[in-house]
């Protein structure tokens, strides 16, 4: 596996999705999380992270998509996980990103949840 992950943000008004391509690995998670980062600094608090095109997530990238879940929650913001693998939504549920933020199968259905008013 390379370590070339390639990212792709495409904003929008009220959010910003973030596309993958590639090893979710310490440098390809560094990348996601300084994109990821500089949009909420942007003002971007509504974050969806597509990974229809990223196979592997591993432990440092995994570590590194928790800081980012935090960040989001620091501005009260929302972050949502779509296109999963079977096993990265698996991890992702073990290592608590599930419940911290959301996941759901499509990016569509990632910004119909965004569109949805925050529950308290």
């Amino acid at each position: 596996m390379t370590n070339d992950l390639q990212v792709h943000v495409r904003k929008e008004s009220s959010y910003a999705v973030i596309s993958t391509d590639g090893y979710i690995n310490n440098v390809g998670g560094e990348k996601v999380g300084e994109i990821a980062l500089g949009l909420v600094d942007e003002g971007y608090k509504n974050l969806i992270l597509n990974l229809e095109k990223s196979n592997v997530v591993n432990s440092i990238g995994v570590s590194i998509l928790i800081e980012l879940v935090e960040r989001i929650q620091d501005v009260e913001g929302r972050l949502y996980f779509c296109n999963l693998t079977k096993v990265i939504a698996k991890t992702f549920t073990i290592m608590g990103l599930a419940e911290a933020a959301g996941i759901v199968d499509t990016e569509a259905e990632a910004i119909v949840a965004l569109a949805a008013p925050q529950e308290a």
